[in-house]
């Protein structure tokens, strides 16, 4: 049975998926920052067929933190298969273009502290030859929009380092794989209008599985935000900076 790190655990989409990999009897560690979340989130994973779920608590941006916790996962796990990196926030992009402290802040949370556990995981499994790394980057790093462009900077530079760390592990047996969610529907955005376009995590969470499964690179989820996103990518920049996206 496979044995899973989920960083960010907590949150809708993680959680989601940690369910569908207690339902195949998955060894699970789950980081995150609240520890009774985390405990009640394990609790409920042993019950739907979890074969291990232990939790520890971490900042995602606290960088030294980062190798003891890696260290705590192999030992408990026995080794890591997969790891699920699938933490962060959605800032406020006014209060970000306000704030120089605020964005870099974002920028660490979404970028930064995920680039600096890719790197660890990454060396990790080069060492033993096998792996799959998945990270949920967005749809929002395709192209910079006026209406989230910190947040999109942030997943936008961690989608061009998975790119280049795929193409370094291509030939060591380790899977990168980049996440690209559209609108889902979690907590993170309960203050948005939903529509047509938006997806539950449970839905998301199959395609995160099922990614991984078949050895992808990347997976927009659902899929047509594929499409969807080539044609905004392609929009020509004149028309494109009049656009109130």
């Amino acid at each position: 049975m496979k044995r899973v790190l989920i960083i960010g655990a907590t949150s809708a989409i993680a959680e989601a998926a940690a369910r569908q990999w207690a339902m195949q009897g998955a060894s699970l560690f789950l980081v995150g920052r609240k520890a009774e979340r985390l405990q009640a989130i394990a609790a409920d994973l042993q019950v739907r067929g979890a074969k291990l779920a232990a939790t520890h608590v971490m900042e995602a941006t606290d960088m030294a933190a980062h190798e003891p916790m890696l260290a705590a996962a192999e030992q408990v796990l026995g080794g890591i298969d997969v790891a699920l990196i699938a933490h962060g926030t959605l800032p406020d992009q006014k209060a970000c273009e306000a704030s120089v402290e605020l964005t870099l802040q974002e920028i660490n949370t979404n970028g930064l502290s995920v680039i600096a556990l890719a790197t660890r995981l990454a060396n990790r499994m080069e060492a033993q030859g096998s792996g799959s790394i998945a990270v949920i980057s967005s749809v929002a790093g395709d192209r910079g929009r006026q209406s989230n462009y910190v947040y999109g900077a942030a997943k936008g530079m961690v989608t061009r380092f998975l790119q280049g760390l795929r193409n370094r592990l291509a030939k060591k047996g380790v899977q990168v794989l980049t996440i690209k969610p559209g609108f889902v529907d979690t907590p993170m955005t309960a203050g948005f209008k939903k529509g047509a376009l938006w997806a539950q995590p449970e839905a998301v969470a199959r395609g995160i599985l099922a990614a991984i499964e078949s050895g992808r690179n990347e997976v927009y989820l659902p899929g047509f935000w594929r499409l969807i996103m080539a044609i905004i990518r392609h929009i020509p920049e004149p028309v494109f900076k009049k656009l109130s996206l």
